[in-house]
């Protein structure tokens, strides 16, 4: 029995001996911080960065992407139908406006005109003679009016079958670099079937589209950079149509430019990443993103009062890479801290460091 009071005797001054030691070393610990253990003096200054705010020109730059698009594509087709004789044009060559792509048979398209002539000719002279008869009032202006509407009549058929013939022709709409052909010599061709894609490439179009909120910061002729996928070369485009109307699915509104493309080095369909610029702004405040603490209602940044943190409400616009633009809320000269900011509360005191690391 005396063991056992002896073993808890001892516990018991083990566990008060490092209760002692816990508010002692508790004391320590408020006397280094300044803190109640000096009879409630004042808190020490966090340690924060800031930097001065200056007002600059802004030339804002928005990053969007985009699709180079050919400036004209058409897919050759057939008019009419027939018999493909001839085919005068290789697949992936450099065509010129006007120039003749296939041929259809036009055989029996030449025998009707051929006849339409032949009855043409016939109706002319007709039609001559019975305007000398009635000349000498030897038939009526009606029998003459009969003759000269057979006239008429058949020289419309006879250009009909010559716009048919025309048609057996298939012609390039514009220059540029056809495609794949997908018929053969000797194929019989509807207008439904597709020939070959025919695009113009040399300039290309750029189309992207903008955020609504930049709608009204957009204009046309405003050159541009851009670059494409596999290719660190930087292009240049200009913005030559703006759409009337922003996407209601999307909130976005379409642009469209044009880039000189010599080499061909722009390939439609290619993924295009764009640097817009956008209207420069004189006197803007910037202030690095990290100041920045949203909040319910909004945003605000601390700045530094008589080294005290002040919250301030803020209303920001566009963002970079590291700078937020403010519209409101700040002033050049006032000091924004940008660090220890979810930390610090209104009014805690604060040491701030500015300029370099």
């Amino acid at each position: 029995m005396k063991i056992k009071y002896i073993v808890y005797a001892v516990l018991i001054i083990g566990i008060g001996s490092l209760i002692v030691y816990r508010i002692k070393k508790n004391k320590s610990t408020d006397t280094e911080s300044g803190g109640p253990a000096q009879g409630g003096s004042a808190q020490r200054p966090a340690s924060v960065r800031g930097v001065v705010v200056k007002a600059s020109e802004f030339a804002n730059n928005l990053a969007v992407t985009g699709s180079i698009d050919a400036n004209e594509e058409v897919q050759i087709r057939s008019e009419v139908q027939g018999i493909v004789r001839r085919i005068s044009f290789n697949e992936g060559s450099n065509i010129s406006k006007g120039q003749v792509l296939l041929r259809i048979d036009d055989s029996e398209l030449r025998a009707q005109l051929a006849q339409a002539l032949t009855k043409q000719n016939l109706a002319a002279e007709t039609e001559r003679r019975a305007k000398l008869l009635l000349e000498k009032e030897a038939i009526s202006q009606e029998e003459y009016d009969v003759a000269l509407a057979d006239l008429r009549s058949l020289k419309a058929q006879t250009q009909l079958i010559r716009a048919q013939l025309a048609k057996t022709l298939v012609t390039a709409p514009f220059s540029g670099r056809i495609g794949l052909r997908s018929v053969s010599e000797g194929e019989y061709l509807t207008p439904t079937t597709i020939v070959a894609n025919l695009v113009s490439t040399n300039p290309v179009k750029v189309t992207f589209s903008v955020p609504e909120k930049y709608s009204t910061m957009v204009r046309n002729n405003t050159r541009f950079l851009f670059t494409v996928a596999g290719s660190d070369n930087k292009y240049t485009a200009t913005v030559y149509a703006i759409e009337p109307r922003v996407e209601a699915s999307t909130r976005t509104l379409q642009l469209r430019a044009k880039a000189p493309n010599p080499d061909g080095a722009l390939i439609p369909g290619s993924f295009a990443t764009i640097q817009l610029p956008l209207k420069t702004v004189n006197k803007a405040i910037l202030v690095p993103t990290e100041a920045i603490v949203p909040v319910q209602n909004g945003k605000t940044v601390f700045i530094s009062d008589h080294g005290q943190a002040k919250s301030v409400a803020v209303e920001t616009s566009v963002r970079t890479d590291k700078d937020v633009l403010v519209t409101s809320g700040l002033k050049e000269g006032d000091t924004v801290l940008t660090t220890g900011i979810m930390t610090l509360k209104e009014g805690s005191p604060v040491k701030v460091k500015t300029g370099g690391k």
